[in-house]
C-alpha cells in the first residue's frame, strides 16, 4: 500500500517511516530541502520528496499515488504566532487539498491533545483548526491525538520540559504542578499509527493516543529527576509570576522555555481516554514509569 508520510524527516515521522517501510509498504517521505532530520533516512529504503506544505506548487508529485497520507508536519515550539497559522491551519490545508486531488483513500492526522485545554493556546487553536479543516476536506479521515511523547532521548516537548526539570538547583514548580498528564512511549505512538494504516476500522474516527497511567507534572518532574540521577527539593511558583518571569526571559533569549502554549500544557490536563484505540487497534501502551527506563531499540539507538 503506497503510503506518504509529511514531515518524514522529524523525530517521530522518521521512525513512523522506517517502521512502515519494515511493515512492507512501499513509503514516500515529505521533507523540507533544509530539514536537518535528513540524515535520519539516509539508510532507510523509502521516496524521498522535498518539498514545504505551506507552498502548495511543490506538493503535487509528492501525492501522487499515494493511498493513505500520515500527515505529521507540524511546527511546536515557536515564539510567533503566525507561524503556527501558516504551518499548522493553512499547511494542513494545503495537505488535504493535494490528497483530495491525488485521490487519497485515508488521511491520518496527527493532532494534539492540547485541543482538549479549556484555556487554549495560538498552538491549540492551530491544531483544533487543523482537525476541523480535515474533517471537512473531502478524503476518508482518522484524528490522533498524542499526549506528551517520550523516550530515552525524548520529544521535543519532552526535553524542553527535562531541561527545564534538570536546569535549577531547586525546581520550580508552576502552580502547583498538579496538572494530569499521560505521557506516550514513542514506541506506543509508533504502533498505534501502525495499526490505523488499512484498518477498516479507523476512517472517521478519533483515537487518543496516550500513556497507560496518568501522573501530575509534580510525578513527572521526580521521575525526570530520578533518570538523570538526581535529588532536588521543588518549590511551587504562582503562575503569575511565572508568567512575568516568562516575559523577562522572553526578551533575553531568542528561544525561550517558557512560553504561552508550554505554560499552558504545566497547567493543564491532558489525561484522555484511549478506550477507543484499545478497542479498534489493540492499543496498550506502557506507563511512563515503566517506560522511561525501557532500553532503546536497535531503530532507535541507530537513528
Amino acid at each position: 500500500m503506497p503510503v506518504l508520510v509529511t514531515g518524514g524527516a522529524g523525530e517521530i515521522g522518521s521512525r513512523l517511516v522506517r517502521q512502515l517501510v519494515r511493515a512492507g509498504h512501499t513509503v514516500r517521505a515529505l521533507a523540507l530541502p533544509d530539514d536537518p532530520g535528513l540524515d535520519r533516512l539516509r539508510d532507510v529504503p523509502c521516496d524521498l520528496v522535498l518539498g514545504d506544505i505551506t507552498r502548495p506548487e511543490t506538493l503535487g508529485s509528492a501525492f501522487d499515488g499515494v493511498h493513505t497520507v500520515y500527515h505529521l508536519a507540524a511546527v511546536l515550539l515557536v515564539e510567533r504566532a503566525d507561524l503556527f497559522v501558516r504551518v499548522n491551519v493553512e499547511g494542513t490545508r494545503n495537505v488535504v487539498h493535494a490528497a483530495r486531488a491525488a485521490g487519497v483513500q485515508h488521511l491520518i492526522h496527527v493532532s494534539s491533545a492540547s485541543v482538549v485545554y479549556p484555556r487554549s493556546t495560538p498552538y491549540s487553536r492551530s491544531k483544533r483548526d487543523g482537525e476541523q479543516i480535515v474533517r471537512e476536506g473531502g478524503v476518508p479521515c482518522t484524528i490522533v491525538r498524542p499526549t506528551l511523547v517520550y523516550d530515552g532521548d525524548g520529544g521535543l516537548e519532552f526535553k524542553t520540559f527535562a531541561e527545564f526539570v534538570t536546569r535549577w538547583p531547586i525546581v520550580p514548580l508552576v502552580g502547583q504542578g498538579r496538572a494530569l498528564k499521560n505521557p506516550v512511549h514513542a514506541d506506543d505512538l509508533i504502533r498505534g499509527l501502525l495499526a490505523i494504516c488499512g484498518n477498516p476500522r479507523a476512517p472517521g474516527r478519533l483515537y487518543n493516543l496516550c500513556g497507560g497511567e496518568p501522573l501530575s507534572v509534580r510525578q513527572m518532574a521526580r521521575l525526570v529527576l530520578e533518570q538523570h540521577g538526581l535529588r532536588r527539593p521543588m518549590l511551587p511558583v504562582p503562575l503569575p509570576l511565572v508568567h512575568v518571569m516568562a516575559m523577562i526571559v522572553g526578551r533575553l533569549q531568542r528561544r525561550p522555555m517558557l512560553m504561552e502554549h508550554t505554560l499552558a500544557g504545566l497547567t493543564q490536563d491532558a489525561d484522555l481516554d484511549p478506550s477507543s484505540a484499545r478497542a479498534d487497534l489493540g492499543y496498550n501502551p506502557v506507563g511512563m514509569r515503566q517506560g522511561i527506563r525501557r532500553p532503546p531499540t536497535p531503530q532507535e539507538a541507530g537513528r
